[in-house]
Parts: C-alpha cells; sequence; structure tokens
C-alpha cells in the first residue's frame, strides 16, 4: 500500500469526473490545491479527459459504477488522500431520448445512483454535496425566463428522475442534516463535449460539422431558442456551491440569455470561417420551443454570474477540436 500522503484542507469525490464537465471541475480543484477522487465507469466518460492528470499526487481515478455503491471502490483512494470533504455528483445517463425508451435504467441510473452517493455522504461525514440537477425539471414551461419558484412538471423519465433526485437531497438536508445544493444546468457547452457521442449537444455537432463544411441541419424554423453556458461557467457555479454550507437551492445555472438556433448556426459558420450551408429539416415531435433561465437566485445565494459571452465560448470550442476523420452525423436543434 502508498503511504498516505499529508491531507489536503479539501478532497472532492467527483462521480462522472472523466466526463465532460466533470473532468473541468477536477482540473480546476487541483489548480486551488485541493485533491480529487474521480469515480467514473466510462459509460460515457473518457479517459483522455484525465490522461494528462495521470501520476498527479493529489487525484485518484476509480473505475466503478455509483449505483454499485462508493464504500468499496473509493476506500484505497480516500485512504491515501484523506476522507471525502466535499461530493460532486455528476454522473448520469443524460439523454432524455433514452430515458423515454428505458425508464428502468433511467430510475436505477439517475435516481438510484444519487441515492447511493448521499449515504456514502451521510456516513462518511462529508460535508457538501453538489448535485447536478436539469432543466428538464421544469418540463413544458412557456413563461420566460424560467424561475426556480414555478411548478416543476417533468416530461420526461430523465427529468422526473432529476426532479426526485432533488427530493432525496431535500430529506437528508432535512432528515440527516447533510449540506445539500441542487443546480439545474441549462444547456451547457465546451471542450470535451464528443460532437459523436449521442449524449452531444448541438454546438459541439455544429462546430465539428462547420468546420469540416458539412451542412448544419436545424429541426424546425430555427426560431426556437435556449440558453447555452460556457463549461467554465458551470464549473465556476458548483464550486461556489461547495463553499456554502447553506444555500440548498435549486438553483438555475445558464446565462439568463436566450439565443436562437438559426442564430447559433450563423455564429458557428462565421466563427470557424465555414462555408457549411444551414439546412432545416422537420420539427421534432415535444420539443420545447423555448428555454432561458431567470439566474437571480443563483446570483443572490452563490454569488455566481455567467462570465464568458457565447461569441468567446464558441471560438474556444472550436480552438479545442481535434483532428477526427469521422464526423458528427447527428442533426441538432
Amino acid at each position: 500500500m502508498l503511504p498516505r500522503m499529508a491531507t489536503p484542507s479539501r478532497v472532492f469525490l467527483v462521480t462522472g469526473g472523466a466526463g465532460f464537465i466533470g473532468s473541468h471541475v477536477v482540473e480546476r480543484v487541483l489548480a486551488l490545491g485541493d485533491a480529487a477522487v474521480v469515480v467514473d465507469n466510462f459509460s460515457t466518460g473518457r479517459r483522455e479527459n484525465l490522461a494528462h492528470l495521470a501520476g498527479h499526487d493529489r487525484f485518484r481515478l476509480v473505475e466503478a459504477n455509483v449505483v454499485d455503491g462508493l464504500w468499496a471502490a473509493v476506500k484505497p483512494a480516500v485512504e491515501h488522500l484523506g476522507p471525502a470533504t466535499h461530493l460532486v455528483h455528476l454522473a448520469a445517463q443524460t439523454s432524455v431520448v433514452s430515458s423515454v425508451q428505458n425508464p428502468v435504467d433511467d430510475v436505477r441510473i439517475n435516481y438510484g445512483a444519487t441515492v447511493h452517493a448521499l449515504e456514502y455522504a451521510r456516513h462518511n461525514g462529508v460535508q457538501k454535496v453538489v448535485f447536478a440537477s436539469s432543466a428538464a425539471t421544469y418540463g413544458d414551461e412557456t413563461e420566460m425566463p424560467i424561475a426556480e419558484a414555478r411548478a416543476s412538471a417533468p416530461v420526461s423519465p430523465y427529468g422526473i428522475n432529476k426532479l426526485g433526485s432533488e427530493l432525496f437531497l431535500h430529506y437528508y438536508r432535512q432528515v440527516h442534516g447533510l449540506p445539500t445544493t441542487a443546480l439545474r444546468f441549462f444547456n451547457v457547452y465546451g471542450p470535451r463535449q464528443d460532437p459523436r457521442s449521442p449524449y452531444s449537444g448541438v454546438i459541439s455537432v455544429f462546430v465539428d460539422r462547420a468546420v469540416r463544411g458539412l451542412p448544419l441541419t436545424i429541426f424546425g424554423d430555427g426560431t426556437q431558442t435556449r440558453d447555452f453556458v460556457f463549461v467554465e461557467d458551470v464549473v465556476r457555479a458548483i464550486l461556489a456551491a461547495c463553499e456554502q454550507s447553506g444555500a440548498p437551492g435549486p438553483y438555475n445555472v445558464g446565462t439568463g440569455r436566450p439565443t436562437s438556433i438559426t442564430d447559433l448556426a450563423k455564429a458557428i459558420v462565421a466563427a470557424t470561417g465555414s462555408a457549411s450551408p444551414i439546412q432545416h429539416a422537420p420539427s421534432r415531435a415535444g420539443e420545447i420551443v423555448h428555454s432561458y433561465a431567470n439566474v437571480d437566485a443563483a446570483r443572490m445565494a452563490l454569488g455566481f454570474r455567467a462570465e464568458v459571452a457565447l461569441e468567446e465560448g464558441l471560438a474556444r470550442t472550436q480552438s479545442s477540436l481535434a483532428p477526427d476523420p469521422s464526423p458528427a452525423t447527428s442533426a441538432a436543434s
């Protein structure tokens, strides 16, 4: 067994830490001088997202599935680095379509894993749990911008299980005194979002296709709007929540600014200097037309405000793309 290192002041246990958002969280944690234990089963996370951290003395990577529990999996890592002080629960099945096709799996992964994470935190003295929830908890909300006080009416198993997980956070906070915060992410984008993944967002798909000169396909007329928030801003919101012993949320994490899909496509074509045509396909049944966040609560409770403008975020996303001969084939809306 490796000798136990001098215990850092904070040890972050990050589930899903090899994923798009999680790998950025881990980088920031280490940059702050803290330690990070990543738990990931690599169903969607990628080893290359963390390859540059191999050998870091304050970093441990554990290949495991949260739905099987955390105790045995992370025991060697926390024995070496010290007990987890913070738990950032990002591990999830993130496809709404998959949740509709297989709701039982979605319950097991997105609901059951949250309870496993909370149980670990309760029994091991974790000081704060931050949970990645979703704007999908709101359902077909029509009044914009969307505020947290609105009644939640999710229209997919994914949204239902995120909302159910939020209720479990409330239970553990009220009954067991475990400090928790739920953050409702809007449309997160940035480097390491895999454009060839079925879970990918519209920006990573569009950027990938634009740099290849391939058509950008919009479902519907393109007037639908979304709130696109850069991953670096999302990381700042997560760490701001970790600093608070209170502030349970839920809090929206977005920019508070709507962007139409047509404007997005045009901005990506301009940013990449691409000749890609913009084309349209029929609207998809059940698609939400407009969605953007009221961000007042996060600003007041966490001191959080998104700082990266869309143009800057697109440029940074484009510059991070590695050459790959296989283009992203998904059209997006």
